[in-house]
């Protein structure tokens, strides 16, 4: 039985945040993401954008920690499952990387965007 399963939210919560927190302390490519994040969230207080921009931003950065934190969990759970190099496992890795690099490639141009529409504003 999964005792996991159907805790309180606060049990949940205490969950996900241990997630984080050894996504955080064993992860360097997350690391550098949290503080590209912190870094933009930083100069976005400086140069005042519209709200929308704000929530696009700060979508697109969780989605990008969102997906390391899936590529982390899938390589994790590979590696113990088949710890030999496999080249199933190994597409299995490799499209988990992929979908890192498609939500930077995404963060990245709401940041284009973003700047466009800041250089361009009276």
């Amino acid at each position: 039985m999964n005792t996991s399963k159907n805790q309180p939210f606060s049990k949940r919560l205490r969950f996900a945040l241990a997630g984080l927190a050894h996504g955080l302390s064993s992860e360097r490519s997350l690391k550098a993401q949290v503080s590209t994040m912190l870094l933009v969230m930083i100069a976005m207080a400086f140069l005042h954008p519209a709200p929308l921009w704000w929530a696009l931003v700060i979508l697109a950065s969780a989605n990008v920690l969102a997906a390391e934190l899936f590529n982390t969990s899938i390589g994790r759970l590979a590696d113990h499952l088949h710890p030999d190099i496999h080249p199933e496992i190994r597409i299995v890795k490799d499209c988990a990387a992929a979908s890192v690099l498609l939500t930077v490639a995404g963060a990245v141009g709401v940041a284009a965007a973003l700047l466009v529409t800041l250089i361009e504003r009276p």
